[in-house]
């Protein structure tokens, strides 16, 4: 089967060619410390006490290198609008 045009191209989008990709932000509105678990869980549209609990699991169980991602989120995702 053969396709010509636009619509048999690889990667094309029927909408203009416009692509709609989800962004990661830290949370203005589930905030506890810095937004981060609630940007994550905002994300992946889960509740943001099982990021919270997986972090703290983590922590502990890294022996605290999950501070350090932590600590860089905080300078690299950039605070929702």
């Amino acid at each position: 089967e053969h396709f010509h045009g636009k619509e048999g191209v690889s990667g094309s989008n029927p909408d203009n060619g416009s692509i709609n990709m989800k962004k990661l932000y830290r949370s203005r509105t589930n905030s506890v410390l810095f937004g981060i678990c609630g940007g994550i869980a905002e994300y992946f549209n889960i509740d943001a006490t099982v990021v919270r609990v997986a972090t703290v699991v983590l922590g502990v169980l890294s022996g605290g290198t999950i501070v350090l991602a932590y600590i860089l989120c905080l300078f690299i995702m950039p605070k929702a609008q």
